[in-house]
């Protein structure tokens, strides 16, 4: 089944993206929920007018996150957890996390646009801003032991 994304869905695709889905994904989900809408004839042309109009607007988004990427730059970000004896922490680092010590740094990121690799003990890790379409950013997060 095809569909026209109204808005941005990880794992399927982004805004006014054209994407052939499941019928019962797109059928029971995604159109009822407001997030697609079916792609025939009539929702294409208006879509289509309404790209038009935005594509002014996508530069300009496109622009700010290549500033916030350069902001950015190589940040190195330190994340206190709690840790056992043989170096493991306990529960998990979360994007919620980072995004926290992001927006103390002065940059407001949404949890979801952030991707984290597996951390599992104290260490140096790596994680992916999903700022734009097009402008994804890698940080560096540094996993140290909290001290009681």
């Amino acid at each position: 089944m095809e569909i026209i994304l109204i808005t941005d869905i990880a794992g399927v695709g982004y805004k006014n993206d054209i994407v052939t889905v499941k019928a019962g994904y797109g059928r029971n989900y995604l159109i009822p929920q407001g997030f697609a809408l079916l792609a025939n004839a009539s929702n294409r042309k208006i879509v289509a007018e309404n790209v038009r109009q935005a594509s002014h607007k996508a530069e300009k988004l496109k622009k700010d996150a290549e500033e916030i990427a350069a902001a950015i730059g190589d940040l190195t970000i330190d994340i206190k957890t709690v840790v056992g004896e043989s170096g493991r922490i306990f529960g998990r680092v979360t994007n919620t996390q980072v995004a926290d010590v992001l927006k103390a740094k002065g940059f407001n990121i949404d949890r979801k646009k952030i991707t984290l690799d597996d951390v599992k003990s104290i260490g140096t890790y790596s994680a992916t801003i999903d700022l734009h379409k097009e402008v994804k950013h890698k940080i560096a997060l540094n996993v140290i032991a909290q001290e009681d």
